[in-house]
């Protein structure tokens, strides 16, 4: 018996439908916490505030003599001030002696200031004779001083809940010592694809066989948008085969991402095993290409069935599936609805009237150029930039007309 498509939905509406599911069941911000040198691009999930004042001590900017300030009022080039040496003060010593009035210690940048100094006069302006400094200029109270807790004071907020942690938050995180970072743990896909046909990288081919490329496209999709993919294999598309691996699925992710076996052919199975365990939703969106896509779920999780297609795969992934990844992540920037340019089609295209079409383009001088190739043809993933969208009602672009390019490579 042939299967058939449900009724066949319209972008707004299936948009809405996978939108409502990724947020029934992908939107609880769980805690994890990771090291400091793993917490780049991730979420964090907890307000922090200050273990401590930044910088912890009064320190120097600048290599120079700590002084009491009063005691270079009067210094000049014609009548410098004369201080005795106490010691040398490099960064990361403890001062141990106090400057009084009459003396001075020399210091590095970055040491801490002793006690009983105000002031710092640069190197420039001195001269050191035996055990004696001389000071050519006066200098005013506070110079060339960083004080303790000027930077970050002890108790306050210094990265808020939400914020994706970039290298400038991962430093401001290692100026307080912290290594243990509360983060928001991230969603976990598990990717399967399905085919007789498909067989693993670095196994031989037989006839009639191909390399699995869903797989590797897809969990490098899946880690750009900040998600966790689990790779589950290549599975044959039969009824048990497919049934046992998305019941595992089920026990160790959030989202099912599965390849293939999605049209309404004999051999392709996963509308029956979804709607044997689960519900499906949606079968059938009207584009092109990924016409063939369902939508599902089991239990409480979302299962999205992708056309076997590399490249009908990975478009409606990238078109529908990455905002909401990216969103969940915090990865703004990486959402291919934000990364957009504008420039004129180099060659007239044609389009499929009745459906909305993505067709991927590549970029050269200025230029946009379509790639005429059908969604199974794999060098036009590997020529592309990225895509443009032909609504449904249009069947041509002139050449010449100004088309927006949503770009595929993340920044």
């Amino acid at each position: 018996m042939v299967n058939e498509f449900l009724r066949i939905l319209e972008v707004p509406e299936f948009e809405n439908i996978l939108k409502k599911l990724f947020n029934k069941f992908c939107t609880e911000y769980e805690t994890e916490y990771v090291e400091l040198m793993d917490a780049h691009h991730r979420v964090l999930n907890e307000d922090i505030f200050a273990n401590m004042d930044v910088p912890p001590f009064d320190r120097t900017t600048k290599d120079g003599f700590a002084v009491k300030s009063e005691d270079t009022f009067n210094a000049s080039e014609e009548n410098p001030v004369v201080l005795k040496l106490l010691e040398h003060i490099d960064a990361g010593y403890n001062p141990k002696k106090e400057v009084k009035s009459g003396f001075c210690s020399l210091i590095n940048t970055g040491a801490p200031i002793p006690q009983g100094a105000d002031s710092i006069v640069m190197v420039e302006y001195t001269k050191t004779q035996d055990n004696e400094v001389h000071i050519y200029k006066p200098c005013p109270p506070g110079q060339d001083i960083v004080r303790k807790g000027s930077d970050i004071k002890e108790g306050e907020i210094l990265i808020k809940k939400g914020t994706l942690l970039s290298s400038d938050k991962i430093g401001a995180l290692s100026a307080l010592g912290l290594n243990k970072i509360p983060v928001r743990k991230k969603l976990k896909v598990s990717i399967i694809s399905t085919g007789r046909e498909l067989v693993e990288i670095g196994s031989k081919l037989k006839p009639g066989e191909i390399f699995d490329i869903n797989s590797y496209a897809l969990q490098s999709a899946t880690k750009s948008c900040g998600a966790e993919a689990i790779w589950l294999g290549v599975v044959p598309d039969n009824y048990e085969n497919m049934k046992e691996i998305i019941n595992k699925a089920i026990k160790t992710s959030d989202i099912i991402l599965t390849s293939g076996s999605t049209s309404a052919g004999t051999g392709d199975v996963l509308k029956d095993i979804i709607e044997d365990l689960g519900e499906v939703l949606v079968h059938g969106i009207s584009v092109k290409p990924g016409k063939p896509t369902i939508v599902g779920h089991i239990n409480d999780k979302m299962i999205v069935g992708l056309p076997g297609n590399p490249v009908a795969a990975l478009m409606i992934f990238e078109i529908f599936l990455s905002p909401l990844l990216c969103e969940f992540s915090n990865l703004k920037n990486n959402n291919i609805n934000t990364r957009t340019v504008e420039y004129p089609l180099e060659k007239r295209f044609y389009s499929s009237k009745g459906r909305q079409h993505y067709a991927m383009v590549k970029i050269e001088n200025g230029k946009v150029y379509p790639i005429f190739k059908d969604s199974g043809a794999i060098v036009g993933l590997s020529q592309a930039n990225g895509y443009i969208t032909i609504p449904k009602n249009v069947e041509m672009i002139t050449e010449g007309s100004i088309v927006k390019v949503h770009l595929f490579d993340r920044i």
